[in-house]
């Protein structure tokens, strides 16, 4: 298992904030994105953490990879409307063809400078060809 490019691996860091080198997506959660209640929807944040997940496996596989699996997701606290989000992505394992990308997704209000941990997840992706098939990586 590789424990990232940067020490530790952010998957032990439990509600510390990832190191900013990790940071592969930073948004802004809009009114669009909301569910009835006027939470961000569940769906759109997993959305933006798969994107980040994807953008870790595509530079890893050097070309299209696919999500085949996402584990163990829990929500602690939801996203309010005009919350920055920011979202951290570390490879933390390859096979042959897939690899295991851990990704957490921080809050922080327009109007503080505290971030919190809403999720994270472990995203699993197989490197594709250009008819959709799995493809062994490329070496490191």
């Amino acid at each position: 298992m590789n424990s990232g490019m940067w020490g530790k691996s952010m998957k032990h860091q439990k509600d510390t904030q990832p190191n900013e080198a990790l940071i592969a997506i930073r948004t802004i959660a809009m009114p669009a994105d909301t569910n009835p209640a006027g939470d961000i929807f569940g769906g759109w944040l997993m959305s933006q953490m798969d994107l980040a997940a994807g953008n870790v496996a595509a530079r890893r596989a050097v070309g299209r990879a696919a999500t085949i699996a996402v584990e163990g997701m829990t929500f602690h606290t939801p996203v309010r409307v005009g919350d920055e989000v920011s979202v951290y992505a570390e490879l933390i394992s390859t096979g042959r063809t897939s690899m295991k990308i851990h990704v957490q997704a921080w809050r922080r209000s327009r109007d503080s400078d505290v971030r919190i941990k809403v999720t994270d997840a472990d995203f699993t992706f197989v490197a594709i060809d250009e008819n959709g098939n799995s493809r062994p990586l490329p070496l490191p």
